[in-house]
């Protein structure tokens, strides 16, 4: 039998070895299972993140390479500096994180133009909803006179940061999301931030490819045997 593996339905902790994984679709592991809160933090530990379409069973991924970026490691271009100085945004975080999560699913538009479909879909929502109300997800929102105009959602496991979405409805509003995400994440001792696959977006800011085998050596030194808790207290 080869990947995708059809995963135990009782067993909420096991998934096949990530070396398994197919090279074509990069990553493609295991197929079924629920979104539960056990089995999506172990999936975590392990590498390993849903991501379907409608119509689709639950499906986990774990490519290789990985991105990822060390909070240290943001990089802020000039423009984007100018923004933030300028002072037009104001971030929170955990305070907003339903519409958060709920932007982040919409279509993005180009143009005015729908690209492509969202992977979000409504059992995502309830799923990762549930992991906020646990302290496991996490959002930060990011404000434009009283309106939610940016923000991103993610997981904190340890010291690891689990990047999952973002979204703008102004320009710069998800990176200067992120950028405070990196800064925050740093004072606190956080090592590290996965970012998943390659976006050029992404890439700006200063992520960058590692093999998976040593993202899985990361894990197993910050995110599985460090706890930290993430201690966000907003004004």
């Amino acid at each position: 039998m080869t990947a995708p593996y059809l995963l135990d339905e009782f067993n909420k902790t096991s998934f096949p070895d990530v070396e398994l994984a197919l090279r074509e679709p990069d990553g493609l592991l295991a197929v079924g299972g629920d979104l539960s809160i056990e089995r999506l933090i172990a999936a975590y530990q392990q590498g390993i993140f849903p991501w379907y379409s409608e119509g689709q069973p639950v499906l986990w991924w774990s490519p290789d390479p990985r991105m990822v970026l060390k909070p240290e490691d943001i990089k802020v271009s000039r423009s984007l500096a100018k923004t933030i100085r300028k002072q037009d945004f104001e971030i929170t975080f955990d305070q907003d994180f339903r519409n958060v999560i709920s932007a982040c699913s919409k279509p993005r538009l180009e143009k005015g133009v729908q690209q492509g479909e969202t992977w979000i879909l409504d059992e995502m929502i309830e799923a990762y909803v549930k992991l906020h109300e646990a302290g496991y997800a996490h959002s930060v929102e990011c404000w434009q006179e009283n309106k939610l105009v940016g923000g991103l959602y993610g997981l904190a496991i340890g010291k690891v940061f689990f990047g999952e979405s973002m979204f703008s409805r102004v320009s710069d509003a998800s990176k200067v999301a992120f950028v405070f995400l990196s800064q925050q994440l740093e004072q606190w001792g956080f090592k590290l931030i996965d970012c998943q696959v390659y976006t050029s977006h992404l890439e700006s800011l200063g992520a960058s490819m590692i093999p998976r085998k040593q993202f899985l050596t990361l894990l197993q030194q910050y995110a599985i045997n460090e706890n930290i808790k993430w201690k966000i207290e907003n004004e």
